[in-house]
């Protein structure tokens, strides 16, 4: 019941800080331009047309107004219409949901491989530290920190393209890229066969997923490291060792679990850098996920999109957070979310 009304109150902090970051959010997203510009460069277009036009967009009415409007109607599951495709107007909500489910797709994945990899190297480094594997590790996660998320996905992308190269040799179709993305489908599950759907699907999701995953890895590496040690030398482990408990017992018994922690507080706050990462990747790699829909409403001045676009990766942040906060009691009894 306890954990019941902790994630009720956050819910109940949350909504707030949702709608004063909207308002700031529109705010900003109004002064970008407007979004008749291009309709009005149009010299066959009568102003009638574009007074009807600003009309459908609730244009003709004052920010405040608007904002509330928007508000409301956004509440309600109207996230407003479009008009990035061209002149024609079409619903945000199922673009923007259909462009989250392509991006959360690359962000989950990217995130449990980085989480596996970079806590059990992070461990591995501790354990060991000042060995050669220590050293390996450190270099690699320096070497990704100075690397921009853009230069890991253009060199992965050179990559597949000799990768491709190998296998067209062979007399087969290209594996690596998104080609494969419809044909990977859950739907052609039962037609491919699992292992043909599999190879499909990693072709078509490995080299985004490899370049955001190398964002994180880095960091949670470094992290893990850091926790480890300082853990390693706490009071309660010499204790245990000094009981005469195996190495490895103390190791994941004892230590790892409480060294956990700052990572689980590092995943809260890097789901938002590997969203944000993301819109870079997607572009490198011609994917239509949320950083093409955020490109296209950017360039058109189309604040509907712009806006469910920022609220839907607000909301998505904020969740995060509240996984983090309900981790922090499983890793640690001590800790109360009551």
């Amino acid at each position: 019941m306890n954990l019941v009304y902790y994630v009720l109150r956050r819910v109940a902090i949350s909504i707030p800080i949702l709608l004063i970051g909207s308002f700031a959010l529109y705010l900003m997203v109004a002064g970008a331009g407007d979004p008749l510009a291009e309709l009005r460069s149009q010299p066959n277009v009568s102003p009638a047309a574009i007074a009807a036009t600003a009309h459908e967009l609730g244009l003709d009415k004052g920010l405040l107004a608007r904002y509330w409007d928007w508000l409301i109607s956004f509440i309600q599951g109207d996230w407003g219409i479009s008009i990035a495709q061209g002149n024609a107007m079409a619903p945000v909500l199922p673009k923007v949901m259909s462009a989250f489910g392509v991006t959360f797709k690359l962000v989950i994945g990217a995130e449990i491989l980085a989480l596996v990899i970079g806590i059990a190297v992070g461990v591995l480094a501790a354990v060991k530290q000042y060995s050669i594997i220590d050293y390996i590790a450190t270099t690699l996660a320096f070497l990704l920190f100075s690397m921009p998320i853009f230069c890991i996905a253009i060199v992965l992308k050179e990559y597949a393209i000799e990768i491709n190269g190998w296998v067209r040799d062979l007399g087969l179709t290209d594996w690596l890229g998104n080609p494969w993305l419809k044909t990977a489908s859950p739907e052609n599950l039962k037609s491919d066969g699992f292992g043909d759907f599999l190879i499909k699907y990693v072709g078509a999701y490995l080299l985004p997923t490899l370049a955001l995953m190398a964002i994180s890895f880095a960091a949670y590496s470094r992290f893990q490291r850091a926790a480890m040690l300082e853990t390693l030398n706490m009071d309660y482990v010499r204790t245990a060792r000094a009981k005469g408990l195996s190495s490895s017992r103390v190791i994941f018994r004892h230590a790892f679990r409480n060294a956990l922690i700052p990572v689980t507080t590092l995943f809260s706050v890097n789901f938002a850098t590997v969203l944000t990462g993301a819109i870079i990747t997607e572009r490198v790699f011609n994917w239509n996920g949320m950083g093409t829909v955020l490109v296209e409403a950017v360039n058109k001045n189309d604040p509907n999109v712009m806006m469910g676009w920022l609220v839907l990766v607000a909301i998505a942040v904020i969740v995060a957070n509240l996984i983090a906060d309900l981790l922090y009691g499983i890793l640690d009894p001590r800790i109360r979310v009551g």
